[in-house]
């Protein structure tokens, strides 16, 4: 018998061209920022891995977003503060941010400041290089400090299909010295495998348990779970008239509450975005300062619909 092979429908091209009306004519939903609770900063898309589902596709050679320098984000952190900005949280993400020479500089200054600071890592070796000075982070400002580490999933062979062979055992290694460490980490997951979620959680659970890592795998914010994105594959376009449909609203989607700044490659300056999520996309680039970004965003991408919308889901919470 010949198998049978299943394959997704592709994205269609008149889809997501438009910011104002979808390819079908309907108005195209819109998000406003209601506040700016969570400041990202992309430190550069320079990474040890080269991930085969990696959204941004970091690795060792791309370095299309360039390191931002502590200068650079402290200019931000000097904004949230002289426009009493509600920003509560700081994140980190890349590329690898402890590959960025600058980064323990940018978390004393967030952190001086009062700040929450949150950094996504595989917990490889540009960490563990930096294992004093994040003691003395620890010690001089306790959990406000927040690492998320990637584990793709809860078994070696699924991690590694995504993340390459030998890079089971950096994480597990790294993960296991922030718990041991004093640190509480949180650990971010995929929707890889055709598991249900709950099965998914209790995979973790029993290896959390084995590794006697402090991580509830039941809490949804201690390990989150993200859904796969890819842009080439056929999502639906929100409009206005999903809100209803789906019984969500637009303060539920992280562009209400969230933008991100980067430093694309050769610019002379970095730039806001709306999210995480659309770091090369400049029809989601808002501006060079935090007031230039606070305009609506049109949720003209895939990654709207597949991850945010449909997905229910936030890179923080």
């Amino acid at each position: 018998m010949d198998q049978i092979v299943l394959t997704k429908p592709r994205l269609d091209p008149a889809k997501f061209r438009d910011p104002v009306v979808t390819a079908k004519g309907e108005t195209r939903a819109t998000v406003a920022l209601r506040a700016l609770d969570t400041l990202w900063f992309n430190t550069g898309t320079l990474c040890n891995l080269a991930c085969s589902g990696c959204y941004i596709e970091s690795s060792p050679r791309n370095d299309r977003l360039s390191y931002l320098t502590r200068a650079e984000v402290r200019s931000y952190l000097d904004e949230i503060a002289a426009d009493s900005l509600p920003t509560g949280l700081i994140g980190f993400t890349g590329g690898e941010p402890f590959m960025n020479p600058d980064l323990i500089g940018m978390l004393e200054d967030v952190l001086s400041q009062g700040l929450h600071a949150l950094v996504l890592t595989n917990a490889m070796l540009p960490m563990r290089k930096l294992r004093a000075p994040l003691l003395a982070l620890r010690r001089a400002h306790g959990e406000r400090l927040k690492i998320r580490v990637s584990l793709d999933h809860y078994t070696q062979a699924g991690h590694e299909a995504e993340r390459g062979v030998r890079s089971w055992q950096p994480t597990i290694d790294g993960l296991v010295w922030l718990g041991e460490s004093g640190f509480v980490p949180d650990v971010a997951g995929r929707l890889l495998t055709a598991e249900p979620e709950d099965a998914l959680r209790a995979g973790y659970a029993a290896l959390f348990s084995a590794l006697g890592v402090p991580v509830d795998a039941f809490d949804p914010v201690r390990l989150m779970l993200f859904p796969e994105m890819d842009p080439a594959s056929d999502v639906p376009e929100i409009t206005t008239a999903c809100w209803g449909i789906l019984h969500k609203s637009p303060e539920d989607v992280m562009c209400a509450s969230a933008r991100m700044v980067v430093k694309r490659r050769d610019a002379a300056h970095p730039a806001v975005v709306a999210c995480t999520l659309v770091p090369y996309d400049t029809r989601f680039e808002l501006g060079r300062t935090l007031k230039d970004a606070a305009r609506p965003v049109s949720l003209n991408h895939p990654y709207c619909a597949s991850f945010c919308v449909l997905g229910g889901a936030a890179c923080s919470r």
